[in-house]
C-alpha cells in the first residue's frame, strides 16, 4: 500500500560504523520504526574540593557521563505479506545479527588469537572495534559504545525464526575525554556538543517576573 501523498518523511533512527583509521562507513544499521521513548541521563564530572572551597565547586573537569537508554522494535509483518523470500527463510535473523556483531569481536580475529597463542605468543592485542556513531536525526549524531544489548524474541514462523523481537539497548557517549581531540569520533562529539550551544544560545530567556522575583538580592 502505497504512503499517502501528504504525508510528511519521517527520519529513521539508527546506527551508523565506520573505520576508525580511513573513517570510510562499514554500514548503516537503520532502524525499523523509531522507539516511543528515549531517555538520556548525564552524569557530572565536577571537582570534589574540600568543604568551602567554592572555586572548586563551580569546576567542572570535562564532559558529563553521558548514557542513553531506548526499545527498538523489529517486526517481518509486512516483508512476509509482500513474500520477501530471505524474511521467508530466515526471518529477522539478519537485522538481529547487524546488531549483535557490532559487540562481538569477528571471528577471524578470534582465529587468528587463537594460532598466535598456539605457536606461543605472549602478548595478543584485543581487536579494535569500529567506531560506532547513533543518529537520531540531524542535531544528535553522536560516537558510542554499547553498554547494555538485549533482545526478547516474540514470535517465531514455523521453523522457529523469530519475526518479532524488541531491542533494548544501552550506550554511552564517547566524549573527546574518551577520544581525544585528533580522532574522528572526538570530531563529531564536539559538532555535537557545538550543536546543544548553539541550541541553548537561540532559547528564549527567561525574565525575573517569570520566576516571581524583581531581581538578585
Amino acid at each position: 500500500m502505497s504512503a499517502f501523498p501528504g504525508s510528511p518523511l519521517i527520519l529513521k533512527g539508527g546506527i551508523v560504523l565506520i573505520d576508525n583509521d580511513t573513517a570510510a562507513v562499514l554500514r548503516i544499521i537503520a532502524l525499523q520504526y523509531n522507539p516511543d521513548t528515549l531517555t538520556r541521563s548525564l552524569q557530572i564530572k565536577g571537582v570534589s574540593g574540600e568543604s568551602g572551597d567554592y572555586i572548586e565547586a563551580l569546576r567542572l573537569k570535562g564532559p558529563p557521563v553521558e548514557t542513553i537508554k531506548l526499545e527498538a522494535e523489529i517486526d517481518a509483518t509486512d516483508q512476509l505479506e509482500g513474500a520477501d523470500a530471505q524474511t521467508s527463510q530466515v526471518g529477522i535473523h539478519p537485522q538481529l545479527a547487524a546488531l549483535e556483531t557490532i559487540i562481538y569481536p569477528s571471528s577471524s580475529h578470534l582465529f587468528a588469537n587463537h594460532n598466535q597463542a598456539a605457536m606461543g605468543s605472549l602478548e595478543i592485542a584485543p581487536q579494535q572495534g569500529p567506531l560506532t556513531l547513533f543518529i537520531f536525526g540531524p542535531k544528535r549524531l553522536v560516537p558510542v559504545r554499547f553498554t547494555e544489548f538485549s533482545i526478547t524474541e516474540e514470535a517465531f514462523d514455523v521453523n522457529l525464526n523469530p519475526i518479532r523481537a524488541k531491542v533494548s539497548l544501552g550506550m554511552r557517549v564517547l566524549s573527546v575525554d574518551d577520544l581525544g581531540f585528533g580522532q574522528k569520533g572526538g570530531s563529531l562529539f564536539m559538532t555535537y556538543l557545538q550543536a546543544k550551544e548553539q541550541l541553548a544560545a537561540s532559547n528564549v530567556s527567561g525574565t525575573f517576573g517569570a520566576v516571581g522575583i524583581t531581581q538578585i538580592p
